[in-house]
């Protein structure tokens, strides 16, 4: 279906968290933008001609945005691309994906935001926001042109995967912050004490013999950047937060005024370190150890945390302490994850599977459906300010980015279907219940196009 069409999204349950909105109700979308929303059949003279999208017994939001998206190109298209990552992000829901920067050359010049930006649009089945780096090679040594890549059409600014450490080199950063009005988002990691760690500092590290990484690597980090965000009156956004304390940090910046934001990933909201074990994170600490043990699937940067830290995860997303939950998208090849725990690559595939598991939380009562859209939609486009105006929201006038959610339907990660080129998960074989059903992408359906009947007439 071409944008300009008109397409009718019907007899859906249309939850909005950006107008407050949960309830029964058409929508419209005509040009690449949503026309209206309105009761079932109130406005049936207005849609004749419109081709149906039958969205009975479905949640309809806005289409979900992640802030933190590996997408590989250009320079490691055996890892991913952006014509499989954004598919990838089309069937897990997101419709607006924001490309971190360390590609090969790293996104730190206007000519590799340029190259992203046209191969997105030319290959691209969903919106990608370029991210460009901090420092120039993201080598954490010198500040890159960050106004001359503002004006080439950055969102952010990051050197993810490799923190800041130099902290006049984050001052300077954070105060071009307040100059350009993107936010800096800090992988929060002390270098000297996070160095050779592989997984949580812990008991399950210990029983595995694998060094482990001190929580207080990520909330050192984090503190001093609030600090620093405080001293420049720049905007700090803190990247997968992982640790009870370090939420308690970004809780007391924001009750302190301070322009810093937070996204948290579905896996550190769900899995535990336990799972490296290769029980899916049953109680296994007097069980044997089985040949599914050191799942490098579960190595990912900053580690698997606690029972603990993750409740206290939930509780931020509730209370509005944590703004946006992100994947992390990290996608792999094969033969980075097959290996020894010591050379596995840190990462996990999560575009596809984000949703379902998410949805964990809102069966289990842990938290509401609306805080999880929120979270997904105007929670991170609010982080964006600017450059995400307009998105995460069905608001007249919005870009017609749509996600049909069937809450209930339960299905079994199968890793080898994967759209993404990274099989990397630990939730190959789990079953699931909630799924996307639909994605549309600027009034085009970008995913699920099998639900798009032919009706041309409602008469």
């Amino acid at each position: 279906m071409r944008a300009r069409e008109r397409l009718l999204v019907k007899g859906g349950r249309i939850l909005d968290p950006s107008q407050g909105m949960d309830a029964q109700a058409d929508l419209m979308l005509e040009d690449g933008r949503v026309v209206w929303v309105a009761p079932p059949g109130e406005r049936r003279s207005a849609v004749e001609g419109a081709q149906v999208l039958d969205a009975s017994g479905l949640v309809v939001c806005p289409g979900f945005i992640d802030l933190h998206t590996h997408l590989r190109e250009p320079g490691f298209e055996h890892k991913e691309t952006i014509t499989t990552g954004t598919l990838a992000a089309a069937r897990g829901g997101f419709t607006t994906v924001c490309a971190m920067p360390n590609t090969d050359p790293p996104a730190d010049s206007a000519a590799v935001v340029h190259l992203v930006l046209e191969r997105a649009r030319s290959r691209g089945h969903v919106r990608v926001l370029p991210i460009g780096c901090v420092s120039k090679g993201r080598k954490g040594g010198e500040l890159a042109e960050l106004v001359e890549l503002a004006e080439a059409g950055v969102v952010a600014f990051s050197d993810d995967g490799a923190p800041v450490a130099d902290a006049h080199l984050m001052r300077t950063a954070l105060q071009y912050s307040s100059v350009t009005s993107l936010p800096v988002i800090q992988h929060c990691e002390e270098p000297s004490l996070a160095n050779g760690g592989l997984v949580n500092e812990g008991w399950v590290g210990s029983r595995l013999g694998l060094p482990g990484v001190p929580r207080q690597a990520e909330e050192i980090m984090a503190a001093r950047d609030i600090q620093l965000a405080a001293l420049t009156g720049g905007r700090l956004h803190l990247a997968h937060v992982s640790t009870a304390d370090a939420v308690d940090l970004v809780r007391r910046a924001k009750e302190r005024g301070l322009r810093v934001t937070a996204e948290v990933t579905p896996h550190h909201l769900l899995l535990t370190e336990e799972w490296l074990l290769g029980t899916q994170g049953e109680d296994s600490a007097y069980a044997p150890l089985t040949l599914r043990a050191y799942d490098t699937a579960c190595k990912v940067n900053p580690p698997l945390r606690t029972a603990p830290d993750t409740e206290a995860l939930v509780a931020a997303l509730r209370d509005g302490t944590i703004d946006a939950i992100a994947t992390d998208h990290a996608p792999h090849a094969a033969t980075d994850k097959t290996c020894t725990f010591q050379e596995a690559a840190f990462g996990i595939s999560g575009l596809e599977t984000a949703f379902g598991l998410l949805m964990r939380l809102v069966h289990a009562g842990r938290l509401p459906l609306s805080t999880l859209v929120e979270r997904l939609t105007i929670g991170p486009a609010s982080v964006l300010g600017e450059r995400g105006k307009g998105l995460g929201t069905l608001r007249p006038g919005s870009p017609a980015d749509v996600v049909l959610l069937d809450l209930n339907k339960e299905w079994t990660v199968d890793a080898k279907r994967f759209a993404s080129k990274g099989k990397n998960t630990p939730l190959h074989g789990v079953t699931l219940k909630g799924a996307v059903a639909a994605t549309i992408v600027g009034g085009e359906v970008a995913f699920g196009a099998q639900a798009l009947t032919s009706t041309r007439s409602l008469s």
